[in-house]
């Protein structure tokens, strides 16, 4: 081993020693097997005598032509029997999955019941799976993805990791919309998605990509999805901490509709350079000289890291700027100029838009 891997290396453990300090054992065992969660009552679903398509693995276009294809009285029994499989089902009709998660939370009881909104997604168990859209799904020619990063879960989607509203994915999500209509109508949407499991914290698992790598199929397909239902769309994705590395572990599945990805307060992507990433998608990086994160060593060594950090000029990502934010969480905060170049990267993504 060289010199400078010996000293990355000691930097790299150094800093998880810190936050936990697990067996060796658990630091160097093999990353886990990547399976996306079935639906609620996918097993009801799938025994349904209409031989109805496969939720975890039909294709989402397939789902999309089955259930427009199907009349209006059979979309309404299957919402009625199958709630928790409608309401997460990847090519459905926004549409039907908003009145599918409508009744999920409903029959969930607080805090869900009473809360307002169009949920694309639903799901309170384990940590639970939200993805709440703002704006028009329906007539939206661009679609901007929101991705949370550590500790978010569906009971602080709304409040804040630690009751600290800047960090709820709806909050932030919301501030994108109203900062995108504030400079005149559009046709944006904006969706705030927790649709795989987070890790719980800066621990052993925010430094390994098990959890990205689940995500990033969960990511795959959703988005996949929101091609089926509205093909003629472009779509940006942004995330935030852990969030990017689950954009860079999906990259290479993405569609040519996905023009713009964005990484702030990043990690790391999972790979060493953009060309790794193996997408036609403009990549954009943006990192507050105040955020924590420059602490974490741009390594990936023995099943830790997330490779080098998009915002280093090696990386090759195009990087926007973030002086006015102080810390971690403020990316979205109204007033900086990290909201204004994230907005200009989801209505459009030209060129000459952020500033650099």
């Amino acid at each position: 081993m060289s010199r400078r891997t010996a000293d990355r290396l000691t930097a790299v453990l150094t800093t998880l020693a810190v936050t936990v300090t697990p067996a060796a054992a658990t630091l160097l065992a093999p990353a886990g097997t990547v399976a996306l969660t079935p639906q609620a009552g996918t097993a009801a679903w799938l025994a349904d005598h209409r031989r109805l398509p496969n939720p975890v693995t039909s294709d989402p276009a397939g789902v999309h032509r089955f259930l427009t294809s199907a009349g209006e009285v059979e979309r309404r029994d299957l919402l009625a029997r199958y709630p928790g499989v409608v309401g997460a089902l990847d090519g459905a009709p926004p549409e039907l999955r908003y009145a599918a998660n409508r009744l999920a939370m409903r029959a969930a009881g607080p805090p869900y019941r009473d809360r307002d909104g169009q949920f694309l997604l639903f799901d309170p168990r384990g940590d639970g799976r939200v993805a709440q859209v703002f704006g028009d799904l329906a007539t939206a020619g661009r679609i901007a993805v929101l991705v949370p990063g550590v500790a978010t879960r569906a009971d602080n989607f709304w409040t804040g990791v630690g009751g600290r509203s800047y960090r709820a994915p709806a909050v932030q999500a919301a501030d994108l919309y109203r900062s995108a209509t504030a400079q005149g109508p559009g046709n944006l949407a904006v969706i705030a998605w927790l649709g795989y499991d987070a890790p719980d914290g800066v621990t052993i698992s925010s430094a390994r990509e098990d959890l990205a790598q689940a995500g990033a199929v969960a990511l795959q397909r959703f988005v996949a999805g929101l091609v089926a239902v509205r093909p003629q769309a472009t779509i940006a994705l942004l995330g935030h901490s852990y969030g990017s590395t689950v954009l860079g572990l999906a990259a290479p599945g993405l569609p040519r509709q996905v023009t713009d990805i964005a990484a702030f307060g990043s990690p790391g992507m999972g790979v060493d350079d953009v060309t790794q990433l193996h997408t036609t998608a403009r990549v954009w990086a943006g990192q507050s000289r105040g955020d924590w994160i420059r602490w974490i060593p741009g390594v990936r060594l023995l099943g830790l890291g997330h490779g080098t950090k998009p915002a280093d000029p090696a990386f090759g990502a195009r990087v926007f700027t973030t002086a006015d934010v102080a810390d971690h969480d403020h990316y979205l905060s109204p007033g900086t100029d990290s909201l204004t170049n994230l907005t200009r990267i989801a209505t459009s993504g030209t060129d000459s838009d952020p500033r650099p």
